[in-house]
């Protein structure tokens, strides 16, 4: 490094405002000055660079000068010059661009002019450092923590871009005067923060935790904050880059995508509206919709937001002095794979790239550092509904339901929801009706038929699932639990919340033709007439005994009461039943028989017949 000795009428120049001011405005510097005033100037300073914002530095130096300690911990600078021709010609456009008269191009004249109005300000060392980057004048390195001797005079520390840590942001340039006792420089930089939530639709509000039924629209929000101070950038462009459970479907997320800005670090991020479930695309008051602004790219369950200047977008400089807000919003609903249960859960995971310093490149990935992750989690319910017989629990197939979940909607046979009115699923085998994936709710069952010999229960019946633990205040994930309970007849059997399983039972009771060991159903047309035939037979026998027994007198009397019984016989769409009552007097040995859904039973003979019935596997004796 060459440097420019000249001194310019011996002038002596204090800055303890200048360096007051700057500490001010970069709010990013601790200088200790110990007293030692009128103290020998010196050809070297100490300078140490602490902090955890970067491991390095690079220096650049402005100014050569004679320091000494003043009064008041202040220095005292003298015989100012351009540290070097590459530095002059460096830094006077950037001046003169920034109001500094044109005329004015020696060392001492810029200094006065940095120290006059506070014109020193974060954004104009940005500049400062930018254009001494590309002009290929020479830079001396600091490690962070370690004191090094620099020559006396005014240095601009530019952290290292590669060497800034994750989680931290580099700050604007910081203005050091070097001489005298030795300095400490300590860099503070407020960085970016993000978090993640997903809406509750019982809640209608943003939580870190919600329950969903799979395929319906699930929506979530990322969350940036942008904080105060970042004056010298240019221009800020911030990325969400997301990472979904592998039980969340990603089809959705690039057409729903709505991103907002707001100025103001300080406030909430109500950006949208929520009504029922539904995040709506219209932004609240104070809140800019820049999505035609952002790219976004998905790939698998990952997709990346990039958003675009965020200055620009808020309307310059002076509205992201306060920092800013922005929020992105998407619907990514649960998939067919989905884990059911609170063990695992569907997380969603976002952290935040954001530009390293206002010296950063940001059209590319290497100008970005990255934020801590932050993560949501969405849950569902497996219920199983099992039809059984009330008599032994026994499972039964055939029972057709019709399943209403708390929207109005209907199961269907493929598991999906619809809003026919007409739809119903049918118990298998095993009795078995699935719901694979379900939000917690309020759910109605129908019995439309019940299996064969058994009576179908009236009315609905509601099963409530009721998840405890999903907070809205809730500032980090938490494992819920739910509850279940049924109105009779259906009986909650077991809930495993860690995997969502819910079983209940639905509980039919035997028909009274069923419990008496005889019941024709529906079109059974062969077991009805091989009844009929049984009890024409039956009848004759008996008639032909009364024959023996008690003459033709007797004979037609039975007649008369078999023609009778005939209309009691009767025949239906739905159910077969048939009775035949017999009952008469006779002379010396009287006898009654009566047939109701059953085999007929003979009270007084002296004989017995054994008659085989084709629908019953024993035989019968009257």
């Amino acid at each position: 490094m060459r440097r420019e000795v000249s001194v310019v009428n011996k002038k002596v120049c204090s800055f303890p405002i200048l360096f007051a001011l700057l500490a001010l405005l970069i709010g990013t510097c601790a200088v200790v000055f110990p007293a030692s005033a009128q103290a020998a100037p010196t050809s070297t300073g100490s300078i140490t660079v602490s902090g955890t914002v970067a491991s390095s530095y690079d220096t650049y130096q402005i100014f050569d000068a004679n320091v000494v300690d003043g009064d008041n911990d202040a220095k005292i600078a003298t015989d100012l010059a351009w540290a070097s021709d590459a530095v002059r010609d460096a830094a006077l456009p950037v001046l003169h661009s920034a109001g500094m008269p044109k005329s004015q191009t020696t060392a001492q004249e810029a200094a006065e002019w940095l120290n006059a109005d506070s014109h020193l300000t974060s954004a104009l060392s940005a500049q400062l450092a930018r254009s001494l980057q590309s002009s290929g004048a020479v830079s001396v390195a600091l490690n962070a923590g370690k004191s090094a001797e620099l020559p006396c005079g005014y240095w601009l520390i530019v952290a290292d871009d590669d060497a800034i840590a994750q989680g931290e942001a580099g700050t604007a340039p910081i203005m050091a005067l070097v001489g005298g006792s030795a300095v400490t420089v300590k860099p503070k930089a407020a960085t970016p923060k993000v978090s993640k939530h997903v809406l509750e639709d019982s809640t209608a509000a943003w939580q870190k935790a919600a329950d969903a039924t799979v395929a319906d629209d699930l929506y979530w929000r990322l969350s940036a904050t942008v904080p105060a101070g970042l004056t010298a950038y240019d221009a800020y462009t911030v990325q969400f880059v997301d990472t979904m459970g592998a039980g969340l479907d990603p089809s959705r997320v690039a057409a729903s995508m709505r991103v907002y800005a707001a100025a103001g670090a300080d406030g909430g991020f109500d950006a949208v509206a929520c009504e029922g479930g539904n995040a709506s695309s219209t932004p609240a008051k104070g809140w800019t919709d820049i999505t035609s602004q952002c790219n976004v790219s998905v790939e698998g369950n990952a997709f990346t937001v990039r958003t675009g200047d965020i200055i620009a977008a808020l309307g310059g400089a002076d509205a992201f002095t306060a920092g800013a807000r922005v929020v992105a919003v998407y619907n990514a609903p649960l998939g067919a794979n989905c884990n059911r249960g609170a063990t695992k859960g569907n997380p969603n995971e976002v952290y935040l790239r954001y530009p390293r310093s206002p010296l950063a490149d940001q059209s590319g990935a290497a100008g970005f550092t990255r934020t801590p992750s932050d993560d949501a989690t969405a849950y569902t319910w497996g219920l199983s509904l099992i039809k059984r017989s009330s008599a032994d629990d026994k499972p039964l197939a055939g029972a057709k339901l019709r399943i209403i979940d708390d929207r109005g909607r209907i199961l269907t046979t493929d598991g999906t929801w619809s809003t026919d009115a007409d739809a119903c699923v049918t118990t298998g085998a095993d009795g078995h009706v699935e719901l694979r994936g379900v939000d917690a709710g309020v759910y109605t069952i129908e019995e439309v038929a019940a299996p064969k010999g058994y009576t179908a229960f009236e009315g609905k019946r509601a099963v409530t699932v009721a998840p405890e633990g999903l907070d809205v205040k809730q500032v980090a994930a938490a494992k819920p639990k739910v509850t279940v309970s049924a109105e009779s007849p259906l009986r909650v059997d077991n809930v495993d919340t860690g995997t969502g399983s819910i079983e209940l039972s639905v509980l039919n009771t035997p028909s009274k033709e069923a419990s008496r060991g005889f019941m024709p159903s529906t079109g059974d047309r062969t077991l009805m007439l091989v009844a009929v035939l049984a009890a024409i037979g039956v009848v004759a026998i008996i008639v032909a005994l009364v024959i023996k027994r008690g003459g033709d007198r007797h004979a037609r009397g039975f007649l008369g009461l078999v023609l009778a019984g005939g209309a009691a016989l009767r025949f239906s769409s739905s159910s077969f039943r048939w009775a035949i009552s017999l009952a008469t007097s006779m002379r010396g040995n009287s006898a009654s028989i009566r047939m109701l859904c059953s085999l007929p039973v003979a009270l007084s003979f002296a004989e017995t017949f054994k008659i085989p019935l084709a629908s019953i596997s024993n035989v019968t004796s009257i």
